[in-house]
């Protein structure tokens, strides 16, 4: 699978969001009447807009980025290493400019892709309108607007695992369980990220958690291309060192 793709020139990533506000009572009128509207398409009879405000965090118009891990393959006296960063901050803008920054020295001579989970209907076009949304320049690689879907450098290993078949949603969690890859889900889920940051006020426990599924997105793909797993002692984050 994927044969022409060269590992090393894959960009892996995953983001994790949350609602622009601890809670609905925090938000203007404006934003309150507009939240009700949203949230009459999926609340059930006997919920509230303000019960599932924290659901927030999953529409960009909503939500913001407090985090994005990113990491890269590469060869390490012949076996696969990895490299991680992430880019988090509450202030959005900030991460999102440091991200920027990453894709374009990455990007640099080299036929770069982009590889997240589900990352074609959620990561990729969540980074792309809170870009705009904070008056961010896109990176060419997100900037698809008259492209066409085959000349789009995007990867998605849930897209990937689908064959054609547009019938469910599979789960990192899952793939990573069939496939007997360490699953990144062993703290927190993505459900508890908006109490965590907001709540808990924890935002490192929440980059631990992206880069695991940075981790996890890379292994899969590998398994995939039918290629040897990063052994544990050849991977690296920027972020955080052995001792935390």
């Amino acid at each position: 699978m994927l044969d022409h793709i060269l590992p090393e020139d894959i960009l892996f990533l995953d983001i994790e969001t949350v609602p622009q506000y601890p809670d609905f009572a925090q938000l203007d009128e404006t934003a309150q009447h507009l939240w009700e509207l949203k949230a009459a398409t999926f609340c059930k009879e006997e919920q509230t807009p303000a019960e599932v405000y924290e659901r927030a965090g999953i529409y960009a118009e909503f939500g913001k980025i407090v985090c994005i891990s990113a990491g890269f393959l590469y060869k390490q006296t012949g076996e696969w290493a990895f490299r991680l960063k992430s880019c988090f901050s509450e202030d959005e803008a900030t991460l999102l400019n440091e991200f920027s920054g990453m894709v374009a020295r990455f990007a640099s001579g080299r036929a770069m892709q982009l590889c997240a989970h589900n990352g074609k209907e959620f990561d990729f076009p969540y980074i792309a309108r809170r870009m705009l949304i904070n008056a961010i320049r896109l990176p060419s690689v997100l900037d698809i607007a008259g492209k066409k879907p085959w000349e789009t450098a995007f990867l998605d290993t849930m897209d990937l695992w689908r064959f054609g078949d547009r019938k469910s949603y599979t789960s990192l969690k899952l793939l990573t369980h069939a496939f007997g890859i360490p699953s990144p889900k062993d703290d927190i889920d993505g459900s508890q990220v908006a109490g965590v940051f907001w709540k808990e006020k924890d935002l490192l426990r929440i980059v631990r958690y992206c880069e695991k599924d940075v981790l996890a997105i890379a292994r899969l793909l590998l398994r995939y291309k039918g290629l040897t797993d990063i052994s544990p002692d050849r991977i690296t984050s920027a972020t955080f060192t052995t001792d935390q």
